[in-house]
């Protein structure tokens, strides 16, 4: 099952961290948190990775919608998007929300899923 939407990108990382979040307002979403794996595994563990960023994006009126729906949902919210750098690249890849529809049965969510799908397709298609 693919669970992500995603593209290598020529962005430097910050460069890429940079658009997507600007690509996420376009789309109504506000970045309510970033998490720096590479900094807290080295804290924590004292392991060295490369570079990689966890964004927990947020659209506060689907939000609101898909709480109405399935009070449970918040157990896949926010919606995340990682940032990392790989041989290849950057990498920048969404949560692909029509995963849910596999897991909670219910047909105002799947409707919902839908939308939010496609306008994490929009980022990561302007990247």
């Amino acid at each position: 099952m693919q669970y992500g939407i995603r593209t290598t990108t020529s962005y430097s990382f910050e460069q890429a961290v940079e658009r997507v979040t600007e690509e996420l307002k376009k789309e109504g979403f506000g970045v309510l948190t970033s998490i720096d794996m590479k900094e807290t595994l080295h804290k924590k563990l004292g392991v060295e990775i490369g570079r990689y960023t966890i964004l927990g994006a947020c659209n506060p009126q689907f939000a609101n919608n898909a709480l109405k729906a399935e009070q449970e949902i918040g157990l896949f919210l926010p919606c995340n998007v990682i940032v990392y750098e790989d041989g290849a690249g950057v990498t920048v890849s969404a949560f692909d929300p029509s995963v849910i529809d596999a897991v909670i049965p219910n047909d105002a969510l799947h409707t919902l899923s839908r939308d939010v799908q496609q306008r994490l397709r929009n980022v990561i298609a302007a990247l």
